[in-house]
């Protein structure tokens, strides 16, 4: 059996924290995982931004309900799960991500959970699991399941390179630099051309 672990953010939906800053202003918010390799340090400089400017989940989830998938990776994912099974490995949020898995047309998604107070004050987050999406392909492949992964930022390395195979899609010249042993693809064609070589070897 062969499966396809994809990131999210960055690979089929644009970036939520990206896009919820430009809709606040709050220009702090824009780092990401292509920025800070940290998570712990990168959620918890967010969660700063979001007590000293009364943000709270309504406003992210508000932002959410407006944004769509990347222009053709609906498209995407239909031909992918056409080929064979996906899913999604990501360090988002189940209280983000579910909007946009209806658009996706429900993959499987393994990521984390927010803590949160009764008025929707983010407080913190709990982790499906440290290095989730590395032992998650790890699992998979205990279960003598073939495992290709692509993501774009930081926290995917680990998992591409537990992966059988794998590459980065669309990722920032810095990651792409300093990894230069694993494979750079910047479009859905070059990636489903990836995989369909993953699926033929």
């Amino acid at each position: 059996m062969r499966l396809v672990c994809l990131d999210l953010e960055g690979v089929l939906v644009p970036e939520i924290w990206i896009a919820f800053s430009e809709a606040t202003g709050v220009g702090a918010l824009r780092r990401t995982t292509r920025d800070e390799p940290d998570y712990d340090t990168l959620m918890r400089f967010r969660i700063d931004i979001l007590g000293q400017q009364g943000l709270k989940l309504a406003d992210i989830t508000r932002v959410i309900g407006t944004m769509e998938p990347l222009e053709g990776a609906v498209e995407f994912t239909k031909a992918l799960k056409e080929r064979t099974e996906l899913i999604i490995l990501s360090d988002t949020y189940e209280e983000f991500a579910r909007p946009l898995m209806a658009k996706l047309g429900y993959p499987p998604l393994f990521c984390n959970s927010l803590v949160t107070t009764p008025d929707g004050t983010i407080t913190g987050y709990r982790l499906r699991q440290k290095d989730g999406k590395k032992h998650a392909v790890r699992a998979f492949k205990s279960l003598n399941i073939a495992i290709f992964a692509a993501g774009d930022s930081f926290n995917d390395l680990a998992m591409i390179r537990e992966a059988d195979k794998g590459c980065l899609f669309r990722a920032p010249p810095s990651i792409r630099a300093s990894c230069r042993d694993i494979p750079s693809v910047d479009t859905y064609d070059a990636l489903l051309a990836q995989i369909d070589r993953f699926l033929d070897s």
